[in-house]
């Protein structure tokens, strides 16, 4: 919208035979060239007063306006605000961005530049030039409210409220979902449709709504909050659908509004957006948690189909029990293994003919000793009938010398032999003890059973909430499985 206007002063009539009187500040209500009533005198304004007045009638009669033009005499400063003339064929208006609403802008200025602007007219008094401070600008022939989109939606980018990190998973299996929208459109007809047709035990919670409208936004907003407060009236929703059939961009125009934005992105229940048809784009999409296309598309990703859900299920039984026959084969295949294993077949068994071979060697050592004495008895006994037939002092005496070297060396036999004997029963009893669990137990190692008493070698043999049973070297520890 261009807009053009004319500032002629309003000077009072000179007369001749009145001198003019100078106010002060306090009497600035004085309509200018009107006489006092007690002078009859003109009221003479100070340059301060009259711009301060011509301030107010621009502000006050004007306000902000758009304004299009092109842009000259550009100038920018070392502060960031940027000075600059937006003339046509016939006029030319100055104009100033500061730097705190240019951070914003989308478009860079420039000398020759076509735009539109957005600001508030108002007068530069230390100069007493009207002017107007840009708070939006906009290619020309863009769209007004494309342009408050488009600014709207870098600043809520900026703050981060587009961010996917913030954004939550929506409830695969929702049990109530809180709707709103507008109870007579097509829109809900079009997702409660799709909504039982698939799913039809699933409950909605409707909040009717305007959608369209002056202070539709707010009544939008308004209702994600309720469902966001968990109020008991309504009780809990486990997801949040904000929705409406299409149109053009003024009919959607309610949910580019910054407070429906907010809302949503308060929103402690995820919240999915199905406005307009799937071409169609607002700021509640870019904030909601999930974008949907249509109302119909909300619906079917917010319920899973039954025939589809059976279908899985039966496909994930069939491969249950096709994983679990193979981990039993494989667990048969290790308890073969084990079986013919010598190192793990009848542990006790094994203890029980080793003590049993200790015995018998013991028996053997036993006879051989009581053979050998009875040998050496036998010698001696003979020796000593020689001994009493011939010289028996000096017979006795080689005779005694003779047994003593025959009992070092008996010593010396049973000596080693009980030590070779002893040696062999340390190594079976070391490799009995090798293959006796509870040593196993006594290092620190463990045997770890199911309810039903299985032993449990790998995690992919029980499942969360499974109780377990471990075995230790001193005791038990019962324990459920977490993760």
């Amino acid at each position: 919208m261009l807009l053009g206007f004319d500032m002629a002063p309003v000077l009072p009539k000179r007369r001749a035979e009145v001198a003019p009187k100078t106010v002060t500040d306090a009497e600035v209500d004085v309509p200018a060239g009107r006489p006092t009533s007690e002078s009859n005198l003109p009221s003479v304004l100070s340059v301060a007063q009259l711009t301060r007045r011509i301030t107010a009638l621009l502000e006050e009669g004007i306000g902000t306006v758009w304004v299009e033009g092109e842009i000259s005499n550009l100038r920018k400063q070392s502060s960031g605000h940027s000075y600059f003339t937006l003339k046509d064929e016939h006029a030319q208006l100055s104009c100033v961005l500061f730097s705190r609403t240019a951070s914003g802008q989308r478009v860079e200025l420039q000398d020759g530049l076509q735009v539109q602007l957005y600001g508030q007219v108002s007068v530069y008094q230390a100069r007493g030039q009207y002017q107007l401070i840009v708070s939006l600008i906009q290619p020309k022939g863009e769209g007004v409210l494309q342009a408050r989109f488009e600014e709207l939606k870098r600043r809520l980018a900026a703050e981060g409220l587009f961010d996917q990190e913030r954004k939550r998973m929506i409830p695969r299996f929702p049990r109530r979902i809180g709707l709103v929208t507008s109870p007579t459109g097509a829109a809900i007809r079009d997702f409660l449709q799709v909504l039982h047709r698939r799913h039809p035990g699933l409950r909605v919670v409707i909040s009717p709504v305007r959608v369209q409208g002056k202070g539709a936004a707010g009544e939008i907003a308004a209702a994600i909050s309720e469902f966001s407060r968990d109020t008991p009236e309504i009780g809990p929703v486990d997801v949040i659908v904000v929705t409406r059939g299409g149109g053009s961009l003024e009919d959607l125009w309610e949910f580019n509004e910054e407070v429906v934005a907010r809302a949503i992105g308060a929103s402690s229940i995820p919240v999915v957006s199905a406005v307009g048809h799937e071409v169609d784009f607002s700021i509640a999409d870019f904030v909601a948690d999930l974008r949907a296309p249509t109302p119909s598309a909300a619906a079917e990703l917010l319920a899973a189909d039954g025939a589809e859900l059976i279908t899985r299920c039966r496909s994930l039984l069939w491969r249950i029990g096709r994983e679990t026959s193979g981990l039993l084969e494989n667990l048969r295949a290790s308890q073969r293994f084990l079986a013919s294993s010598v190192l793990f077949r009848e542990p006790q068994r094994r203890l029980d003919e080793a003590r049993q071979t200790s015995d018998r060697l013991a028996d053997l050592l036993q006879d051989c000793m009581e053979r050998r004495c009875d040998k050496l008895g036998s010698a001696i006994d003979t020796a000593a009938a020689l001994l009493s037939a011939a010289q028996p002092a000096r017979r006795i005496t080689h005779a005694r010398q003779i047994m003593v070297s025959l009992a070092d060396q008996l010593d010396a036999h049973v000596s080693r032999r009980i030590e070779r004997d002893t040696g062999r029963l340390e190594r079976v009893r070391a490799a009995l003890s090798a293959l006796n669990p509870q040593a196993t137990l006594a290092r620190g190692f463990s045997i770890t059973r199911n309810a039903a008493g299985k032993v449990i070698t790998a995690a992919s043999e029980v499942k969360v909430g499974e109780a377990l049973v471990t075995q230790l070297a001193e005791g038990k520890l019962e324990s459920t499985v977490e993760g």
